[in-house]
């Protein structure tokens, strides 16, 4: 395997980034030059022929399964309210088991009725851990930005060390980085091991100034990695996992209304020439950034 290809294959893109059918994203995704996808749980139980036929779609298409995502608002509940999420927590990781997929991706919490006490949170995940343990899976707890008291990576990490189980570890999320310019020096006191996914994203602004802004930026308007104007900071954060000893897997996290109206070959390749800037450039070899990169194949 050339140098070149092995650094295109850390790189995999999301099902949400995409219109129209599981096999159309699939098919898009594959045709691209990707070798792994991330699936939403929405692509999967949406599709028209049930659970089974999405999961047969899956394995047929070749690609390598990221993760899934993504349940929300798990730790910190009570009573009835935890009993309610610890079954859509098992019925999401039967999901996960059957398409092949290793890595379940958790956001923390934005329930006003959660818990902010930080030994009910790692308590809770701890648990999550233990059932996704006997079937094979990682779970990677994220710091969303708006999260009610976990909001950046470094709180994240936290609750990751407090709770203290082998399956349990570490999702990153560039955009939430980025958009609260959270500080990097902070990554380096984190265990690469336990980062058991990171996903890339930007966005086209340069500041992000309420709430508000970052939510509705997150959920409609990231661009990939090299599209926007934090090409220099999202490389920065990619070369500093990379010096810190993280080889897993890296995928486009990619919301965007305006590529929900877009030809799927043509978003796709979008985000392929991302992961080539990437893999060719910021990883391996000095390259311009993705609107001006002329990289030959090997």
């Amino acid at each position: 395997m050339s140098i070149f290809k092995g650094a295109m294959d850390d790189f995999g893109m999301d099902t949400i980034s995409l219109a129209g059918p599981l096999e159309a994203k699939l098919k898009a995704i594959r045709e691209a030059g990707f070798s792994q996808v991330m699936l939403s749980a929405r692509d999967v139980v949406g599709h028209a022929d049930g659970l089974e036929a999405a999961v047969k779609a899956v394995k047929a298409s070749g690609l390598r399964v990221t993760g899934f995502q993504v349940l929300r608002d798990f730790e910190g509940l009570s009573g009835h309210l935890h009993a309610y999420k610890v079954d859509v927590a098992k019925s999401m990781l039967e999901m996960c088991h059957a398409l092949g997929a290793k890595v379940l991706l958790v956001c923390s919490s934005t329930s006003v009725h959660a818990s902010e006490d930080k030994a009910h949170l790692a308590k809770d995940l701890r648990k999550l851990a233990m059932l996704a343990l006997p079937l094979g899976i990682k779970v990677a707890f994220e710091g969303l930005s708006w999260g009610r008291t976990i909001n950046q990576y470094d709180q994240a990490w936290d609750i990751v060390q407090r709770a203290d189980f082998p399956n349990l570890g570490l999702g990153l999320d560039s955009f939430h980085m980025l958009a609260t310019q959270s500080a990097l020096d902070d990554l380096e006191l984190i265990d690469p091991e336990k980062i058991f996914l990171v996903q890339l994203a930007d966005f086209m602004w340069q500041e992000i100034r309420s709430l508000e802004e970052r939510i509705t930026t997150a959920r409609h308007f990231r661009v990939f990695p090299g599209e926007g104007v934090h090409s220099e900071a999202l490389a920065d954060v990619v070369k500093r996992l990379f010096n810190m000893g993280y080889r897993g897997d890296y995928s486009f996290e990619v919301f965007n209304d305006d590529y929900q109206q877009m030809p799927l070959p043509s978003v796709a390749q979008r985000a392929f020439k991302s992961a080539q800037w990437l893999g060719e450039g910021v990883l391996k070899r000095s390259v311009p950034l993705p609107n001006q990169m002329r990289l030959k194949r090997d």
